[in-house]
């Protein structure tokens, strides 16, 4: 048995990081177009270090939930045969124990070079424009995906997509594409496809099967579930 998990906001939102996105459009009190977008970073790249770098502390101080012990635990049985693939900047899946995890959005971890295009661990703050360790050269920017860029990994995904006998998105608005149609991609090649939300999302329809409450409660129960039929 195959099976792909796509993680969002909702998932660790349960461990304290924050969905990002309110219901005004604004993130964490900023416009969109000032903080996740290449435009925003070139013309005050100032502030939106400062934004990730903020983030990246808020994440350090909060710990996996047992939707990520959960599904670290489903990687130990399926190996291989498990891809979680998270929308999510954060890196609670891999603190959890998970290996196999795409972050389509990027790390927040990471940095890329915008001169020399390497990607390196960030030590301490961006906004204190430390050199990137390859080239020497203080440009570096947050490893993140912003709107206009092409997500990472999408070969990868689309051929997990296509080769998967199961679907499970948790915690995901359906809102944000290419993800929201990851489902039809998957159901197209017959796989079976489960949505856990705390609410149902945007795209609800289009699976098996909704299943709506914490994912901290609920990712567990499943995880029994397909360890039990395994």
């Amino acid at each position: 048995m195959r099976v792909v998990v796509l993680t969002g906001a909702g998932i660790s939102a349960e461990s304290g990081v924050p969905t990002f996105r309110d219901a005004g459009g604004l993130w964490e009190g900023h416009r969109v177009e000032d903080v996740a977008t290449p435009e925003a970073f070139h013309r005050d790249p100032a502030t939106v270090q400062r934004f990730y770098d903020d983030r990246r502390r808020a994440v350090a101080s909060v710990e996996p939930n047992a939707a990520h012990l959960a599904l670290a635990r489903l990687e130990a049985s399926l190996g291989d045969d498990l891809l979680v693939v998270t929308q999510n900047i954060d890196d609670l899946h891999e603190r959890a124990g998970s290996e196999r995890v795409v972050h389509m959005h990027g790390r927040l971890d990471s940095a890329l070079c915008e001169s020399c295009g390497e990607r390196s661990p960030v030590v301490g703050d961006l906004g204190d424009r430390p050199a990137c360790p390859a080239c020497g050269r203080a440009a570096l920017r947050p490893d993140v995906v912003w709107f206009g860029e092409l997500p990472y990994e999408l070969d990868r995904i689309d051929l997990a997509l296509a080769a998967c006998d199961r679907f499970v998105a948790v915690g995901t608005s359906g809102a944000v594409h290419p993800a929201a149609g990851f489902v039809l991609t998957a159901a197209g090649f017959g796989a079976v496809t489960l949505e856990i939300n705390l609410v149902e999302s945007e795209v609800s329809l289009l699976f098996d099967e909704v299943r709506l409450g914490l994912a901290s409660m609920l990712v567990p129960a499943w995880v029994d579930e397909v360890l039990a039929a395994a």
